[in-house]
Order: C-alpha cells, then structure tokens, then sequence
C-alpha cells in the first residue's frame, strides 16, 4: 500500500523552478532517505507532504489523500504525517511533558488520562521520561530534539518527515537523535521521509536512498545498490566519492 505518491509534481518559487517532475511512490512502512548538496530541493519535497509547501502542477497523494485538490483538507492530512524540523520549536514556557501532550489535546481530543499515559510512554521510547517535569531550557539541544521526537509520535501518525534533525546540534548530541531515528525505522507500521547528511544512518536503516540536485530525483536505489554498488548518474557517483573521501 503507497503512503505518498507524487505524479509529475512541480513546484515553483516565483520564477524559480524548485521541483522538475517528481514521480516518486513511498509505500507504507518504508524508511527512504533523501541526499544531495544543498539547495537540490530535499527539504522542499518533504515540506510539500504536509502542506507546508504548495505545490504547482502535478498530482500528490498522501495517505490516500489529494493534495492538489482544494477541498482537501489539510489538517486531516496532518494529524497523520508528523514533522522533526532542524530546530526543535518547543514552547520555552510549558514544561516538557505539557509540549507533547498539548497538540494530541487540541487537535485530537485526547482525554487528559490518555494523553498523559501516552506522552509519558513516548518519552519514554526517546529515552528521557525522567526529564517530563523540566523546562525546555534545562535540556540539551539533543534532549530537546529527542522531545520533539517525542512530540509528534504523541500523536501516532502514520508518517513521520524529518528534515535534517540533526543539523544544528553539536556533534556529540547526534549519536542520541539518530538512535531514536533509528528505533522508528525499525518500526515497520511506520514510514519514514529523511533529510540527512548522515550516510552511517542511510546505509544502516533505509530501505531506499534518492538522491536528488537541481531539484530533481537523479537517482532512486536500494541502500545496497546505492552505498556499494555504483549509482547510474554521475552527479550522484561524484557526490558519493566526496562523501566517502571525507
């Protein structure tokens, strides 16, 4: 069963062409991650998954929902796909269990009992329970990002989208991210669309890697095929030996 499909997509900025013609069909339970320099398009591609990026032409179908159609409604989408951005968001003046049981509260309806049991389960999943009753400001930006893990698990979407998470951490704190990323990989009810710089994390849990520039999909492989084999596209075989030599 497909979680996203994307049929001829565009999407533009203005004039600038930021997405050529995406095809790409994601199925449930699948972990994929996405790679390539900066600016290829990566982090749009996923935004347009929940919405937050309108896409102009083309057809994408999330969890058997049009996007492209306007009577769709997107926070029916969204209580189904979560997001982990590059910086956590969390609300500096709740504690961080009131940060993973608010939006399960508000958009969900959850009862206070359920909420609180389900939080405090999702904490615990991330490792960091015994951190419920602090402020987000007594923890590490990794512990924070943890939360914020934690916080759209809360919700049991289908989806989750991680836009490189662990970019703004310090080194030390990433190992502990990607553990939990990791976790939920292995999670086969889960699907999972990463954007990362982190090739240990792609040739250990996905089962797909796309590499895309210039806002294209230039290449669409097993990790196997990908990692040790040979990509077909030579800006993805350069890309690849950068990555390695460094």
């Amino acid at each position: 069963m497909s979680m996203i499909e994307f049929h001829n997509v565009e999407k533009y900025y203005g004039s600038f062409h930021a997405l050529h013609n995406i095809n790409l069909t994601i199925e449930a339970g699948e972990t994929v991650v996405l790679i390539g320099p900066s600016g290829s398009g990566k982090s749009t591609l996923i935004r347009t998954v929940n919405g937050l990026e309108q896409i102009r032409h083309g057809q994408l179908i999330v969890n058997g929902q049009d996007l492209a159609n306007p009577k769709t409604d997107i926070n029916r989408i969204r209580k189904n796909v979560g997001m982990v951005f590059q910086h956590f968001n969390l609300y500096a003046n709740k504690t961080i269990l009131e940060n993973i049981m608010l939006s399960p509260r508000i958009v969900l309806h959850r009862g206070e009992a359920e909420n609180k049991k389900v939080a405090m389960e999702m904490l615990d999943r991330v490792g960091l329970a015994d951190q419920a009753p602090k402020m987000p400001s007594q923890l590490s930006g990794g512990q924070q990002q943890r939360i914020a893990i934690a916080r759209s698990l809360a919700m049991k979407p289908k989806c989750l989208l991680f836009d490189e998470p662990t970019s703004a951490l310090d080194p030390e704190m990433i190992d502990d991210v990607l553990n939990v990323m990791k976790t939920i990989a292995r999670d086969s009810s889960m699907t999972s669309l990463v954007v990362t710089h982190e090739m240990g994390f792609a040739r250990e849990v996905a089962n797909r890697v796309i590499f895309m520039a210039d806002g294209r999909i230039l290449e669409d492989d097993s990790k196997e095929t990908f990692f040790d084999g040979e990509p077909t596209n030579e800006r993805a075989r350069q890309f690849l030996s950068k990555i390695i030599t460094h």
